[in-house]
């Protein structure tokens, strides 16, 4: 791939009626957009790219091709992202003659993108696009931990072409695939197929209820900092906070939760792909939905202007940055070791992985408190079961 500027369409949006903010404190202001008078060029100076994919197709919520130009007249009237985060609006891809083909461009782009070392941050469209991030990402050979913000499972006991309720049986199946570990965030038990919950549990995925997570959402920060992509699809929202969608829920997260799961995301040190999907404007009220789902993007961003990159410095023991903890467990015959950055306040447990190299898996306070207590954290269960593996 040489040029960008045959795969994107410039951005095109109508000026809103009124702004609330001055020109210079809105969020055009400190970043790059590809336009008519301004094609796509040196991106390597920018570190993050938002892309719009107007592509519905290969889902029931008709309309979501709408999305991404409607979530982006939203974002266009928030205000700027703080710092110097060098963003740029790559535009709408433009639509493949079917659904494979919009995959198969989607998939190169982002290839691109993630091997220039280029954040994506991909607005769709529906979710089954979901697919080429796979794609990509087996392209490349690297292995991934995919996290979901969705309250369906979504996959099919059912044999069908991929759609955007059934994208993770195209991930499960494929043996090209370098898919390596799922986590959902706020699944719905009363959505789901309790074979397919079972089906996943007992593959090691960690699926976390909506209730769990309200209960304590910070403590789904280690989930999204030990994840390479992640896909927010809007019904994970309440319906009274986000009606623009076909599977619409009474019970869902709020508008302030969704956005603080997507700081998480932002300040994840290994996150490298972000999506945003199932936003349905025909569904819309007054803008409601899109204006939520500009206000994730956002808060995604602003999280990622704070990222402090601790994760490939771990192993420095000389860097003085972290305070390791050895706590003794009856039950285990090692002790665990925890590892806390003077910096961010933020865990991680070290295991050994041979050859004197060590694996770090992010976890809480709490889970250094439990082992404290005796206990054996199940975020340390999880990981040694998958170093296992």
């Amino acid at each position: 791939m040489t040029n960008l500027n045959d795969y994107f369409d410039p951005v095109s949006i109508e000026s809103p009626d009124y702004n609330c903010l001055a020109s210079q404190a809105g969020f055009p202001h400190n970043i790059s957009i590809h336009t008519e008078n301004s094609p796509l060029k040196n991106l390597d100076k920018y570190k993050i790219a938002i892309l719009g994919v107007p592509d519905g197709r290969n889902s029931h919520n008709i309309g979501t091709h709408k999305g991404p130009d409607a979530i982006r007249g939203q974002l266009y009237r928030l205000a700027k992202i703080p710092g110097k985060s060098r963003i740029i609006d790559l535009g709408n891809m433009k639509r493949g003659t079917t659904f494979n083909d919009t995959i198969a461009g989607l998939t190169d782009i982002i290839a691109f993108l993630v091997s220039e070392n280029i954040f994506p941050v991909v607005v769709g469209g529906s979710s089954a696009l979901t697919l080429s991030f796979d794609r990509a990402f087996s392209e490349i050979r690297e292995r991934y931990t995919l996290i979901t913000v969705d309250p369906r499972i979504d996959y099919s006991n059912e044999k069908r072409e991929p759609d955007s309720f059934n994208f993770l049986n195209s991930l499960v199946h494929n043996h090209k695939s370098t898919f390596d570990h799922y986590i959902n965030v706020g699944y719905q038990t009363y959505l789901n197929d309790h074979q397919v919950l079972n089906r996943f549990l007992k593959r090691g995925s960690e699926l976390v209820r909506i209730g769990d997570v309200r209960k304590a959402i910070y403590l789904t920060e280690p989930l999204f900092r030990d994840s390479d992509i992640a896909v927010f699809d809007i019904s994970a929202v309440r319906q009274s906070d986000a009606p623009g969608t076909i599977n619409p829920s009474p019970n869902g997260f709020y508008g302030e939760e969704i956005c603080l799961l997507a700081r998480y995301a932002g300040i994840s040190d290994n996150l490298k792909l972000f999506g945003m999907f199932e936003v349905n404007p025909e569904l819309d009220i007054r803008s409601q939905t899109s204006g939520l789902a500009a206000q994730i993007l956002w808060f995604f961003l602003e999280g990622f202007s704070q990222k402090q990159f601790e994760t490939p410095v771990l192993g420095d023991s000389n860097s003085g940055r972290f305070v390791r903890y050895h706590v003794k467990v009856t039950d285990l015959t090692d002790d665990l070791i925890f590892v806390k950055s003077s910096l961010t306040d933020r865990w991680w447990m070290e295991f050994p992985a041979g050859e004197g190299k060590k694996i770090y898996i992010a976890c809480s306070y709490e889970d250094y408190m439990k082992a404290n207590r005796n206990e054996v954290p199940e975020r340390w269960l999880h990981g040694a079961e998958r170093l296992k593996s």
